[in-house]
């Protein structure tokens, strides 16, 4: 007989519960980008590569400068990468 308990017999791998928790906060970070800038589609958003291309995407949809888009992105992801 096993020590181990219940609540973690047929738990998910590490590395499963990983990447399932990084696409839901990929999901989140993107429903509050979609939230603050209403100019992305969905499929837009699902395209975004990283950091750098919601700043481009802000550059383009918004006329903003660059400075002014990665400071509004920054503060948007609050250390969260895309």
């Amino acid at each position: 007989m096993s020590n181990q308990s219940n609540a973690t017999a047929g738990a998910m791998p590490a590395a499963s519960t990983t990447l399932a928790d990084a696409a839901h906060a990929r999901k989140a970070l993107l429903q509050e980008i979609r939230a603050k800038w209403g100019k992305f589609s969905e499929q837009e958003l699902d395209e975004l590569k990283g950091n750098d291309d919601l700043v481009t995407q802000l550059v383009a949809k918004y006329g903003l400068a660059k400075d002014v888009a990665q400071r509004d992105a920054d503060a948007m992801r609050k250390g969260r990468d895309i």
